[in-house]
């Protein structure tokens, strides 16, 4: 029989967080010449907006605002759900059913289920950027401002950046951790497949005029943001408590 490899709980090495937390900061910067900079976000608007109806096709089709938004958002939410209250219920159990192993990775994915949605949904809130739909360029009422412009005082805050829909589905940013740390490329496959499913819900939006392009590149940023937040900490946690050595369980795939 195969001897399961043991891992320490640190499920990232630190030069790898120094690295991520680099190009969260460069990636940062590009999102930003991109809002400020560039009529990317008007030009895609443009697209999907009718002139002659003065309306967006997509904003009530069934493709997009039954099915690409209230249903899945209710199956990502109840998903969300299920991977906290396991986690807690392993903590109100006193860890009475998952092996520390798994345990560990768990509570990543579920801290990312709580601290995504919850911070997107903060910077929603304090935002005055508005959603395309709103602005009088596609039969709205408000102005067109860019993220670093000055909103004069009589504007209404728009509360639409960054893409709170998104958000639904990036928190699955976190089950990479699951790979970690012996299978690196195969934790990059689940991060990069968590991140085009946020993306491809923010392009729905942006087929309805709910968002901006920008609006969901920047819900990307912060749901990696979060994370690389998350695996900070744990490794700060972990050598407090003299990276203790874990095992996963008996003839786990994730071992070999």
């Amino acid at each position: 029989m195969h001897k399961p490899t043991t891992v320490t709980t640190i499920l990232v090495p630190p030069l790898a967080l120094t690295w991520a937390t680099g190009g969260l900061l460069l990636s940062a910067g590009l999102l930003l010449w991109l809002g400020t900079l560039t009529d990317i976000d008007l030009r895609l608007a443009d697209y999907f907006f009718d002139a002659a109806t003065q309306r967006f096709p997509w904003r009530d089709a069934w493709l997009t605002e039954t099915l690409g938004h209230r249903y899945a958002k209710i199956a990502l939410t109840v998903l969300a759900v299920v991977a906290i209250g396991v986690s807690l219920g392993d903590v109100i159990l006193r860890r009475s059913y998952l092996p520390p192993w798994w345990r560990l990775r768990l509570r990543v994915v579920a801290a990312s289920a709580v601290l995504t949605p919850l911070t997107i949904s903060l910077l929603k809130r304090a935002s005055d950027s508005h959603c395309p739909w709103d602005l009088a360029r596609y039969g709205g009422s408000q102005p067109y401002l860019r993220i670093l412009d000055h909103v004069p005082a009589w504007i209404d805050a728009g509360n639409c950046l960054p893409g709170g829909h998104a958000s639904t589905a990036l928190w699955l940013v976190a089950v990479c951790v699951v790979w970690l740390p012996g299978h690196p490329r195969m934790a990059a496959l689940a991060g990069v497949s968590a991140l085009l499913l946020g993306a491809a819900l923010g392009w729905i939006q942006q087929m309805r005029g709910a968002h901006f392009l920008t609006h969901t590149l920047w819900s990307l940023w912060i749901s990696v943001a979060v994370v690389v937040g998350v695996l900070c900490l744990q490794a700060y946690v972990a050598r407090n408590q003299g990276r203790r050595l874990l095992r996963p369980p008996p003839n786990d795939p994730l071992a070999t």
